[in-house]
């Protein structure tokens, strides 16, 4: 397909249009009053999710409890085994992980996504894996509205041997997270 900046609504409507190969901030550039969403990203019936105030947080995970070999670490154990099976997701707290790291790899990610269309897909997501850039297909046989960009750091026999190597050296190296 090209730059990402020469994508037309053609690109997205013909029965060859791969959704690996381009970024949702670019189809939503396209967005007019004219405009046919792509049929891998429509969803019959489905309503969006609320974002309201009421909507819960993802539970919180204290680190430093779970380290303790007390009832208190029990507690946070038995909470953390909950979370994972009724949420699948969590905020963990007192990791010990620098505020100032964490801000850098943020900067870092952030300017991963800057990076041209073309340059993101040199770490797209490989069919049957899970890491990489792009969008996975959902069970339903669609794709969400979001670019993803996901990467194993620990353990290191997990890493992507094709893909960890090939990263911009700034998310490659983050010694206080490996």
């Amino acid at each position: 397909m090209g730059s990402s900046s020469s994508y037309t609504e053609d690109d997205f409507s013909t029965s060859a249009f791969d959704p690996s190969t381009f970024s949702v901030q670019e189809l939503v550039k396209l967005a007019a009053p004219d405009f046919s969403i792509p049929q891998p990203f429509v969803r019959i019936n489905q309503q969006p999710p609320s974002l309201s105030v009421t909507t819960p947080l993802p539970p919180t995970i204290d680190m430093s409890r779970l380290l303790l070999e007390d009832d208190h670490q029990n507690l946070e154990l038995h909470k953390l085994h909950s979370t994972c099976q009724d949420w699948g997701i969590f905020q963990l707290v007192n990791h010990g992980v620098s505020s100032s790291l964490l801000e850098k790899l943020k900067h870092e990610v952030e300017e991963f996504y800057r990076l041209p269309l073309e340059e993101k897909l040199k770490y797209k997501i490989r069919e049957g894996e899970l890491e990489g850039y792009g969008r996975r297909m959902r069970a339903d046989g669609k794709y969400d509205w979001v670019d993803t960009f996901n990467i194993i750091t620990n353990p290191l026999h997990r890493r992507s041997p094709h893909l960890f190597p090939q990263l911009p050296p700034s998310l490659r190296f983050f010694p206080s997270l490996l």
